[in-house]
């Protein structure tokens, strides 16, 4: 777990990682829907709403799964990846939830040789 100066050190170098791409004013759900469109592979295009959340839900899984708490099963016959539950997400508080999101999204980028 890293201290609270280092996240956001660390945040804000996903933040400038990602601003000549992506614009600036990013925010979690913005990364998080990004996350999902590269994880997906099928590149950008129009999504529905649901096909939305369906995106930033496969950025959450692929986020927690090192963290212990989704499995991959595989992609069904569109190429959309799955994931099963393998422990019970721990009660946490909003603000709790929003540092272990921003924590994975940065452990992601540091694996991708995004960020030092």
């Amino acid at each position: 777990m890293l201290h609270d100066e280092e996240l956001e050190k660390q945040w804000q170098q996903v933040l400038t990682a990602l601003e000549p791409q992506f614009g600036g004013d990013l925010d979690l759900q913005a990364i998080l829907f990004i996350i999902g469109v590269q994880e997906l592979g099928q590149g950008y295009r129009k999504f529905s709403k649901d096909q939305k959340l369906e995106v930033m839900h496969i950025a959450i899984c692929t986020l927690l799964e090192p963290y212990g708490y989704y499995l991959f099963d595989g992609t069904d016959s569109d190429g959309w990846p799955h994931w099963s539950p393998t422990a019970k997400l721990p009660h946490l508080k909003p603000a709790q939830q929003h540092r272990l999101m921003r924590e994975a999204v940065v452990d992601y980028f540091r694996k991708l040789e995004m960020i030092g």
